[in-house]
């Protein structure tokens, strides 16, 4: 079972969460990491698809509009995870994700869209 690997959009990028994901053994790249901060949503997706990288974001609206296409065009991402920007502190977000991705596989994540606030 292959551990889920994040790449965090530009909206959701928090140096004191990804500080704390990766000092739980989380791998994490952000779009500053890899030099594509400016780049399309769209972009980000399909970066984040060929890496094999799970997005997280707080562009809800894009990101699922382009989950959608995706399936409807038979393509695959490795996994969108959508936070609400200012729902949870740091705390929580980092609670959250760590039980997500102890529960998830990358592979379970596959083409699947899941919401932060479901995993308490």
């Amino acid at each position: 079972m292959a551990k889920i690997r994040l790449y965090v959009d530009e909206d959701a990028v928090k140096a004191a969460l990804i500080r704390a994901l990766r000092s739980n053994g989380v791998e994490v790249v952000t779009v500053f990491d890899v030099d594509r901060s400016g780049c399309s949503d769209a972009d980000q997706l399909a970066y984040a698809a060929q890496q094999g990288y799970v997005l997280f974001t707080y562009n809800a609206g894009d990101f699922f509009r382009l989950h959608t296409e995706y399936l409807r065009q038979e393509m695959n991402h490795a996994g969108i995870i959508i936070d609400q920007q200012q729902r949870y502190s740091v705390g929580e977000q980092l609670r959250r994700l760590l039980i997500l991705t102890s529960r998830r596989s990358s592979q379970e994540m596959a083409n699947r869209v899941e919401f932060l606030v479901h995993w308490s």
